[in-house]
């Protein structure tokens, strides 16, 4: 596998990311005893053009969540047109109107019969943020309609926007953050597999032995540029207090071109999960909402040799591919969430990596 193009989602051809956030300079973190002032959330769209296959699956013990059941691979619709990552907790979910009335003006969603008549297929997945700023302050539909009029295929914003404006990653500031890579060898040669991960996790999402982020070994850092953290660093990253909510979550997408079925891009979004693993620590808790969609757009052309014999049956001849995708998935995953967590800045006090550690950079 080698890194993709522009190391992000973007790599997959037919998909474009949009952010909408409000971010005032004046926002504080609240308290049980003490609400915060000030706003700061926001929500992040993927759309597929044209739609994509789609799957889901879901760890967390407290997700929030929008048309996943839709997603089975036993119930009918097989594509959607975009994909909700937003802020507000379950109030956030309003977010998606917006994006299908931006679809819907647009022309695109199943057809019903009547010019016009269009139905967008818009499943999403929420952070809890709402302890950022003021409660009162979440992503509404007018927020959803933005971020997908927004939507770019050419430049992804990466940190704390969009749906990572208020994210937090155990003590750390979380984000939004992106990954792709190109598969080299084998029946999958020349296919692309990406993800774009909002990370805002109970857990930890670096190691307090070594200071560098979990799923970064020696080989990883020396390609990030990053070294060992002073001693001084290192000891003010352990003595961060904890995030002290109960309420969080780790969401995103993993996006290939690859040619595969709904029931495949259901394992992709098994294996992603692997990568989520990796990088934060413990993952899927009774108190996170681990969510992870997986879309593929089809727009690769891999091997036909196995197709071409006989004696294999269909669903067999995708398994080669298929097995190639999740591999990577889990690797992008991992890696998009560590770009999170590299390129997030501090917001309402809450302080960023690079603030902690700034050591690790360049050292």
């Amino acid at each position: 596998m080698t890194v993709g193009p522009t190391d992000s989602l973007l790599d997959v051809a037919g998909l474009s990311v949009g952010h909408w956030q409000r971010l005032d300079p004046d926002v504080t973190l609240g308290t049980p005893e003490s609400p915060g002032t000030g706003a700061a959330t926001g929500c992040t769209v993927v759309l597929a053009d044209p739609s994509a296959v789609a799957s889901v699956d879901v760890r967390g013990g407290g997700p929030g969540t929008r048309e996943t059941d839709l997603l089975d691979p036993s119930h009918s619709v097989h594509r959607v047109d975009a994909i909700v990552l937003t802020g507000g907790s379950a109030y956030g979910l309003a977010a998606a109107d917006g994006v299908m009335r931006h679809l819907e003006e647009s022309g695109r969603g199943i057809p019903m019969g009547a010019p016009g008549a269009v139905v967008p297929i818009v499943p999403g997945a929420v952070i809890f943020d709402l302890p950022v700023g003021q409660w009162s302050v979440r992503p509404t539909a007018e927020s959803g309609y933005l971020a997908a009029a927004a939507a770019s295929s050419v430049h992804l914003e990466r940190g704390s926007v969009g749906a990572g404006t208020a994210a937090r990653a155990g003590a750390l500031k979380g984000g939004v953050g992106s990954a792709s890579v190109r598969i080299t060898d084998g029946p999958a040669a020349g296919v692309t597999v990406a993800a774009l991960m909002v990370a805002n996790p109970v857990g930890s999402v670096f190691d307090s032995a070594t200071g560098l982020p979990w799923g970064v070994d020696a080989r990883r850092a020396e390609e990030l540029g990053l070294s060992s953290p002073s001693a001084s660093d290192l000891a003010a990253a352990r003595s961060l207090a904890d995030k002290g909510t109960v309420l969080n979550t780790t969401i995103g997408v993993v996006a290939t071109d690859a040619p595969l079925s709904k029931a495949a891009c259901r394992r992709v979004a098994v294996t992603g999960h692997d990568g989520l693993g990796r990088a934060v620590r413990p993952a899927h808790s009774p108190l996170d909402g681990d969510t992870v969609f997986a879309l593929a757009t089809g727009t690769a052309e891999i091997s036909e040799t196995l197709r071409e014999m006989p004696s294999i049956p269909a669903f067999a001849a995708e398994l080669p591919v298929l097995a190639a995708v999740c591999e990577a998935a889990a690797v992008v995953v991992e890696r998009a969430i560590v770009d999170a967590v590299l390129t997030a800045t501090s917001v309402a006090g809450i302080p960023a990596y690079r603030d902690v550690l700034p050591s690790v950079f360049g050292r």
